[in-house]
């Protein structure tokens, strides 16, 4: 028995999400403001792993690179919902997610990385992607704070930002809104009779679903239940971040920057963010002098005027990557289970097209286009589920 059999049945399926990060807590949204019932499982506080650790970024343009061409596609359609999508989730929620339009910028600190940004930004180009290339100078009349010696950089306007923790809350309030129910530090496991998946298991209590999302991110592995075989391919990637304090008068940037070894994200309430490191050692939570002096080192080559500023928060998150950097989306080999992890660094940007696509695959049995390239098939597990096809 597959999605569409189960919808056959009837028009709303109950739905059970594991994990209730952005994207788990997106998925029930949408399902539940569709008519479903949902219940959103997190081992911990919901949204806060890497979904609260992240910076919130939408950079679809500049972050891409050689072999992510399929992905840019499926990205740059998420970024053009997140407009739309951070209005909706401000009406339902009450509250504002900090999205901001300035765009982003790109910087190269010397002659040999404006080299390397220039052919990044060509590759860029061929594929669509819009950016204009500034010299050093142009740069700082911009961006004034930028050091003196910055040799030039790259401004994508359709490149923004959204404060991710703010998202996070409002998206909780949306849910509840909707009658979704939020079960949070609850570890759930699929609950299997006879090997038909039949909904989840959480504490003591099995919760019936006819459908179960799994959105566990980094831990999607480790969800009880769920055979070896079926185990999705996904690691997690640790980032250690810090954020600093500005003045209230005194924003020392609008963009969003990146410099080679760093990122830097202004926030409306003051805060910037530095990020962030790429790491892998599984769950090791621990901030360390090397992963924090790097980012600060990084950062400041590239704005001086932050060593000035008070560190303001230190965390660790851990992105769930998959073998190709890419997520997994759709089907299963297991009815009725569908996988909805992997979206390494870009879960925040996906959010609005991956709620999109799982719920239209969920409410209608079809699998939309855009999500063929994320077949969980693609690595050739034994036991996942043939490679997704298009519904009529």
């Amino acid at each position: 028995m597959n999605a569409s059999t189960v919808l056959a049945q009837r028009d709303f399926p109950s739905v059970a999400v594991i994990g209730g990060g952005v994207i788990g807590l997106a998925i029930g949204w949408r399902l539940a403001s569709a008519g479903c019932a949902v219940d959103v499982f997190d081992r911990g506080e919901a949204g806060r792993g890497a979904s609260w650790a992240a910076a919130g970024m939408l950079a679809a343009g500049l972050e891409t690179e050689p072999g992510g061409e399929e992905l840019l596609d499926f990205a740059r359609h998420s970024q053009a919902l997140w407009p739309d999508f951070a209005r909706a989730l401000t009406t339902a929620s009450g509250m504002e997610v900090g999205y901001r339009d300035e765009g982003t910028m790109a910087v190269a600190p010397t002659r040999d990385d404006a080299e390397r940004l220039r052919f990044t930004t060509e590759f860029q180009g061929r594929l669509g992607v819009t950016s204009r290339w500034l010299t050093g100078a142009a740069a700082r009349e911009i961006e004034p704070r930028l050091h003196p010696g910055i040799a030039a950089a790259a401004i994508c306007r359709d490149d923004h930002q959204v404060d991710n923790r703010r998202v996070v809350t409002a998206l909780r309030l949306a849910l509840a809104a909707v009658g979704g129910r939020l079960h949070e530090n609850h570890e759930a496991g699929l609950d299997l009779a006879g090997g038909r998946l039949i909904g989840v298991v959480a504490g003591e209590r099995a919760h019936r679903a006819d459908i179960v999302v799994l959105a566990a991110g980094a831990w999607s592995r480790e969800v009880a239940g769920l055979p070896k075989e079926l185990r999705p391919p996904v690691r997690p990637i640790k980032g250690q971040m810090l954020a600093l304090k500005m003045a209230p008068d005194d924003a020392l940037i609008r963009h969003v920057v990146w410099a080679p070894k760093a990122y830097l994200v202004p926030r409306l309430d003051g805060r910037l963010l530095i990020g962030a490191t790429v790491e892998e050692c599984g769950f090791d939570a621990a901030l360390t002098a090397g992963g924090v002096y790097a980012l600060l080192e990084a950062a400041w080559r590239t704005i001086p005027a932050i060593e000035d500023l008070p560190i303001d928060e230190m965390w660790v998150g851990f992105r769930p990557g998959s073998r190709d950097d890419a997520p997994l989306l759709g089907a299963s080999a297991l009815p009725q289970l569908v996988v909805a992890t992997g979206h390494h660094r870009n879960g925040i940007l996906l959010t609005p097209a991956t709620a999109e696509a799982i719920a239209e695959y969920v409410l209608t049995g079809s699998v939309p286009a855009r999500i063929l390239p994320f077949a969980c098939d693609r690595f050739r597990i034994p036991g996942l589920a043939p490679r997704q096809r298009e519904e009529a």
